[in-house]
């Protein structure tokens, strides 16, 4: 099986490009790679979106890249008091130079937190980071973060401006092995793993007490990766459910492949688009996976 090089960018689903667009900028520095643009029709097929009218803003964060995709109907909205231990969370972690500047420039669009308190930071065994986590107009979790040293800062070190680009993206699990052997299976391996709790990593999640297993995997190409959080306490706080590409809650990773059409042959439920070069799967827990032809 020809499995992913590399995390292209990340796709979420909105409802307003306008108010998404001027979020992201004024928030968090992203940058408008040209205007609004129809759904490229072997996505959109392979998306199951071929009955729906869908416009795609693309916007850049250094080196990494996120599309926001509005849809015409639109889908089901970001589920109301869904926390980090619902199986739809999924956020971009977004390291920063200046964990006080960023925070003070989020904070002038009063987006809606998760954390409690401002930015926490982790003791050592969890990483040692500084960390916020917060919501877009959406309802589409994200992070700020900040890494004291070692291999974290030095990836980011030449990065320029205050918000440097996206780390990883992390998903809530309810099967951490099923979740680890499908990736894995994908071509991605275990790069670190860890166990987080105590009272800041409850003040950060906004939960409490959390017990949260945190593995991340990297891909051939490392930057970003993909994170898996897997909490053994609390007990999820809403019936397990899953979304589709064309509701609010949907962040799907976009994936290179040398051969999309051997990947869908080789994973049940996967859908191709009719000329094979885009599949689509529905991975752990219903996060999606966008695969692209390589080139």
């Amino acid at each position: 099986m020809s499995g992913i090089g590399a995390i292209l960018r990340f796709d979420r689903t909105v409802a307003d490009l306008d108010a998404t667009e001027a979020f992201y900028r004024d928030g968090l520095g992203f940058v408008r790679e040209g205007p609004p643009e129809p759904l490229p029709a072997a996505e959109a097929e392979a998306l199951g979106l071929a009955g729906r009218r869908g416009l795609r803003l693309r916007m850049a964060l250094g080196r990494q890249r996120v599309a926001f995709l509005s849809l015409t109907p639109p889908g089901a909205p970001y589920p109301a008091g869904a926390d980090a231990t619902d199986p739809v969370f999924q956020h971009l972690a977004i390291p920063v130079r200046d964990m006080g500047a960023a925070f003070a420039r989020l904070e002038s669009l009063a987006p809606a937190p998760i954390s409690r308190g401002g930015p926490q930071i982790l003791p050592p065994a969890s990483g040692g980071v500084s960390a916020y986590k917060f919501r877009d107009p959406d309802g589409h979790p994200l992070e700020l973060i900040h890494f004291p040293g070692g291999e974290p800062a030095a990836r980011w070190a030449d990065a320029p401006g205050l918000f440097l680009g996206i780390d990883h993206s992390a998903i809530t699990v309810t099967d951490l092995d099923g979740a680890i052997g499908f990736l894995t299976g994908l071509g991605l391996t275990v790069s670190e793993r860890g166990l987080n709790r105590g009272p800041e990593q409850a003040r950060l999640d906004g939960l409490p007490d959390p017990v949260v297993d945190v593995v991340a995997l990297s891909p051939p190409e490392p930057t970003p990766h993909v994170e898996l959080l897997h909490y053994r306490a609390p007990a999820p706080s809403q019936p397990t459910r899953t979304s589709g590409p064309a509701d609010r809650a949907s962040t799907r990773f976009v994936v290179s492949s040398e051969d999309p059409a051997a990947l869908a042959r080789s994973l049940p439920g996967a859908r191709l688009s009719s000329d094979g070069s885009v599949c689509y799967l529905a991975g752990p827990d219903g996060h999606g996976f966008l695969i692209l032809r390589r080139g």
